[in-house]
């Protein structure tokens, strides 16, 4: 699939969907996890894009859902999906899922959700579903010990945008590395003709080191594993728990993740820790070895009595001697020793056996009191021991990297197995929550059965099953707050959840293949004369054509006086009826309708089979062929019953106004 045939992708996000391994397959499956790691793409973005090449892939026009009731439903039915998704991954591929007249796309849906239904949601699973995310490219590593040289322009500018975590310098000759080298601890030349240079300094000659950056940056990464060592480690839990046929075992990867810091920095390396403890605390020891020297000489000048006789002091004032000479000729062994003292403590100290010479050197020969160190000698040992450090962290650090390496991709299919099953334990759940069956498609109409609305504002354990049928058009009667509308949202739920592929709320059911959804909800009051017309003209667009629609229309009756209404729907089942359509029409005006039409109309009803303390008992299941009483009639009923002799032909008077409700 052509990236830039998708509907909706502009040539920018075309660009940025470019920079993935295989956009076109990613894009093909509606894969959103490869679509989002495109740089640039969220994953609402890439939900989007993925139901855009969907539909693209299947022709599907994406109009099913004709109005905004219609669409209501729809997002009602989705979000009682993402309901039961843990991440928030799952719940943007959720948005993949839609209702379509494309039979290949329902399809290939349905074989999706029954595999679906087969999972078990596992409470362990899904506690461990909670820590997985996407994963993420860090873009926020700087490698600052290290850089790359070169001396050609063209070479300068490839190495800047294959390389930007390190930094870039042109140079033109050995003296440019030599002053580099001074800088980094590794400098690493691309150019051939440095080779064989030798520099002071760890100089590396690597024409070939833009052909895999990640081995001369390895905290590419181990960083890419260190942000996403949480998600990582929640994802293996989830292939352990649900016994995943995973790309990578779980074991290893946490194995692999327990040599890496959370800085991304490598663990569990002794000797890194030792010359990393040595260059932090050098300052310190340095310091602690001259108390010690100190202490020491001061001890020995305190327990010895030096006498200094009238000559060689004067000869000592004379030549401008002080008491480093005097130190000299009389404390030579004991100052020699103060000295060792704090050599020993320091190499001690910081664990220096491999930097025994230069860490000596700290501390000088020469007598003086107080004793002090040799700056320029503990900068130097700083400078080795920092070299030391950055060699050996590198060198782990490659080491661990390319270990890391071939797991990055099997990482990202760990990581996108357990969003998908997220996906998948969000579609069984509903599928459980709610006694879902997976519907049938053939014949004309709908049916049916044991269908219970998961919409409705009970909870669902107490919501009545209905059995509906309906075939070609008919009007639904009913009392007030009988169910008339729940059952038209059920008939529409069940058709949206159908046509998307998914299990629907009910014991069973048979559905004719729609190629659109049009829901007229209650409207609210009357309407003026120019709303009126534009609901006039919505269904003149509405009977032309032979599309195979789906019609459900609450109390149209509404929208103007009642006797003009009656005339009007008349009309429009009358068109309905000529063409393809299943329609049914809500509404308090049966009987008048069905005076009006030129054709058999069928007429259902949701009875109410009496009053008990006010409430009204109602079979929810409309009877077919037979008009409802209303709830007015079951009150004069119950008078007319219940009343004495002297009010009593009254109601019965009112009683028989109403035909005693029999089919007609």
């Amino acid at each position: 699939m052509d990236v830039r045939e998708v509907p909706g992708v502009g040539a920018k996000t075309a660009d940025r969907l470019a920079e993935l391994d295989d956009p076109e397959q990613a894009l093909s499956e509606g894969d959103v996890a490869a679509i989002a790691r495109a740089p640039g793409i969220s994953d609402g973005r890439a939900a989007r894009i993925a139901r855009a090449a969907i539909r693209h892939r299947h022709g599907d026009d994406g109009e099913f859902l004709a109005t905004d009731r219609a669409r209501e439903l729809y997002r009602d039915a989705l979000g009682l999906l993402q309901e039961r998704a843990v991440t928030d991954y799952a719940a943007r591929r959720l948005e993949t899922l839609y209702p379509s007249a494309s039979e290949s796309r329902v399809a290939e849906v349905r074989g999706f959700a029954e595999r679906a239904m087969g999972r078990e949601p596992d409470p362990d699973v899904l506690e461990a579903l909670a820590g997985v995310e996407p994963l993420e490219a860090p873009g926020d590593v700087r490698v600052r010990d290290r850089c790359l040289a070169t001396s050609n322009a063209e070479a300068y500018s490839a190495a800047r945008d294959a390389v930007p975590e390190m930094s870039v310098e042109l140079v033109d000759d050995a003296r440019g590395l030599a002053e580099l080298a001074r800088g980094y601890s590794t400098v690493v030349a691309l150019d051939e003709r440095f080779a064989g240079v030798e520099v002071e300094g760890d100089v590396r000659v690597e024409p070939r080191a833009l052909d895999d950056p990640e081995r001369i940056v390895p905290e590419r990464t181990l960083a890419f594993f260190a942000r996403n060592r949480g998600p990582l480690r929640a994802a293996a839990a989830v292939a352990r728990e649900a016994g995943l046929d995973a790309p990578l075992e779980p074991d290893a990867l946490d194995d692999a993740l327990a040599e890496l810091n959370d800085d991304g920095t490598v663990a569990g390396d002794e000797e890194l820790r030792r010359l990393t403890d040595a260059v932090d605390d050098l300052d310190a020891a340095v310091s602690m070895a001259e108390s010690v020297a100190n202490d020491r000489l001061r001890a020995a000048i305190e327990d010895r009595d030096v006498t200094v006789e009238g000559a060689d002091l004067l000869s000592l004032v004379e030549r401008g001697a002080g008491v480093d000479s005097l130190l000299e000729r009389e404390l030579a062994d004991e100052y020699a020793a103060a000295v060792d003292a704090a050599r020993d403590h320091l190499v001690d100290a910081l664990d220096l056996a491999d930097h025994t010479d230069i860490a000596r050197r700290a501390f000088a020969d020469d007598p003086t009191f107080p004793v002090e160190h040799d700056e320029r000698a503990v900068s130097r040992l700083r400078e080795e021991l920092t070299a030391a450090r950055d060699r050996r962290a590198t060198a782990r650090k490659r080491d661990l990297a390319a270990d890391l390496a071939d797991l990055r991709e099997p990482a990202h299919e760990l990581v996108d197995a357990g969003l998908e099953l997220d996906v998948e334990l969000a579609v069984a759940r509903f599928a459980a929550d709610f006694d879902c069956t997976m519907p049938t498609f053939e014949g004309r109409g709908i049916a049916i059965e044991g269908g219970r609305s998961p919409l409705l504002d009970v909870p669902f354990e107490e919501v009545e099953p209905v059995d509906y049928g309906i075939e070609g058009v008919a009007l639904l009667s009913g009392v007030n707050s009988g169910g008339k509308t729940s059952t038209l949202d059920l008939v529409g739920l069940v058709v949206v959840l159908g046509q998307m592929g998914l299990p629907v709320p009910a014991e069973s059911a048979r559905l004719e293949r729609f190629e659109a959804l049009h829901y007229q909800a209650k409207s609210q009051g009357t309407l003026d004369a120019g709303a009126f017309e534009a609901t006039l003209r919505e269904f003149g667009d509405l009977v032309v054509g032979s599309d195979r629609r789906l019609v459900l229309v609450d109390e149209l009756e509404s929208i103007t006086e009642p006797g003009a209404s009656a005339v009007i729907i008349a009309g429009i089942l009358e068109a309905l009826a000529e063409g393809d359509s299943t329609a049914v029409f809500v509404s308090h005006l049966a009987a008048e309708i069905r005076a009006e039409c030129t054709i058999d109309v069928t007429v259902d009803g949701i009875e109410a089979v009496g009053l008990e303390d006010g409430e009204l008992v109602v079979n929810r299941s409309p009877r077919k062929d037979h008009l409802a009483r209303s709830t007015p009639e079951l009150i004069v009923e119950k008078l007319a019953r219940g009343g004495d002799a002297e009010d009593g032909a009254f109601y019965e008077a009112l009683l028989a106004k109403f035909d005693g409700g029999e089919s007609r």
